[in-house]
C-alpha cells in the first residue's frame, strides 16, 4: 500500500519533466480536510502530507528543474537553476514541495510557506502565509489552501487566476499555467484564470474527488474512478472518456496520467506510450 501511497508523486516527476506547471504536487498519504471546513455530505479529497504528518517522501516536476522532500524534512533539487528555484539546500521541516515554472514553493511543518527562484511577478511572496495545509505552483503564481477551506494565491494575476478569495469549503487546490481550480468539500469545483480554451468550464462537475491542472486543461477524479477533464485538446489530453477504475490523475503540459485500480497507468495524448506500464 505505501508503494501506491507514493506513486503519484513518482508519476508526476516523470509525466511532467516538461510541463509548465504541476497539478496540485503532494504526496498522497492523509487526509487533508481540516475539521474546521464544512465537509457534511463531503466527497473528500486525495489524501497529502499536510503539516501535522510524519513526511513521507514526494517529489515534484516544474518547467525544467525537479525538487524532492526527504522523510527528514529535507528537500534537494535538480535541474535549471538560473533564477535559483534550485536552491531549497536550506530547507529544513518541510512536508510539501510545489514546482512551477521557475519557482519552487514548500510547505513547512509550522503551516508556514516558503519559497525560492523568479519573482518578478510575486509569486515568491509567500512569506506572511499562515494555517496552510497544501501548496500548488502554477506558471507564474503560487496558490495555498488554508485549514479554514479558504485560499490565498500571489504572483502573475493578468488572467484573473489569483482571485480565490473568496472560495470556501476548498479541500484541495490546483494550478495550471494561467488558470487555478479548487475542490470544494460537496464534491464540485471551481475555477479562475485564463479560459480561451474552456479550461474553466468546471461549474456542472459534480462528484469529484481529486483534480488536476495541465498547461491548459483541468482534470477532474469521479468518485466511481470515471474521469472528466476540459480544456485544451489538440493533442488528444482530454480524450479520457473511456477511463474506468480510475484511483489517481495527474496533468502534464500536452497530456494527461491515470493510475487504475490493477497498479497499470493510462494516459491520454498524441501517443500515449504510457498506457502499456504496470508498475507493480
Amino acid at each position: 500500500m505505501k508503494n501506491r501511497k507514493m506513486l503519484l508523486p513518482a508519476l508526476i516527476s516523470v509525466v511532467l519533466v516538461f510541463s509548465l506547471t504541476l497539478s496540485a504536487c503532494v504526496s498522497y498519504d492523509t487526509s487533508i480536510t481540516d475539521s474546521s471546513v464544512d465537509s457534511s455530505g463531503a466527497l473528500f479529497a486525495m489524501p497529502l502530507n499536510t503539516p501535522e504528518d510524519e513526511v513521507t517522501p514526494m517529489v515534484a516536476a516544474g518547467g525544467l528543474h525537479t525538487v524532492g522532500v526527504k522523510s527528514d524534512g529535507t528537500v534537494v533539487a535538480a535541474g535549471w537553476n538560473d533564477w535559483g528555484q534550485c536552491n531549497v539546500g536550506g530547507w529544513t521541516n518541510i512536508t510539501q514541495v510545489a514546482a512551477g515554472r521557475w519557482h519552487t514553493v514548500g510547505l513547512k511543518v509550522n503551516d508556514t510557506v516558503v519559497a525560492v527562484g523568479a519573482n518578478a511577478d510575486g509569486q515568491c511572496n509567500v512569506g506572511g502565509w499562515t494555517n496552510i495545509i497544501q501548496v500548488a505552483a502554477g506558471g507564474w503564481h503560487t496558490v495555498g489552501l488554508k485549514s479554514d477551506g479558504t485560499v490565498v494565491a500571489v504572483g502573475n494575476n493578468t488572467a484573473g487566476q489569483c482571485n480565490v478569495g473568496s472560495w470556501t469549503n476548498i479541500i484541495q487546490v490546483a494550478a495550471g499555467n494561467y488558470h487555478t481550480v479548487g475542490l470544494k468539500s460537496d464534491g464540485t469545483v471551481v475555477a479562475v484564470g485564463n479560459n480561451y480554451a474552456e479550461q474553466c468550464n468546471v461549474g456542472g462537475w459534480t462528484n469529484i474527488t481529486q483534480i488536476a491542472a495541465g498547461n491548459y486543461h483541468t482534470v477532474g477524479l469521479k468518485s466511481d474512478g470515471t474521469v472528466v477533464a476540459v480544456g485544451w485538446n489538440n493533442y488528444g489530453q482530454c480524450n479520457i472518456s473511456g477511463w474506468t477504475n480510475t484511483t489517481q490523475i495527474a496533468a502534464g503540459e500536452q497530456h494527461t496520467v491515470g493510475l487504475k485500480d490493477d497498479d497499470t497507468v493510462v494516459a491520454a495524448n498524441w501517443e500515449a506510450e504510457l498506457a502499456s506500464w504496470n508498475l507493480f
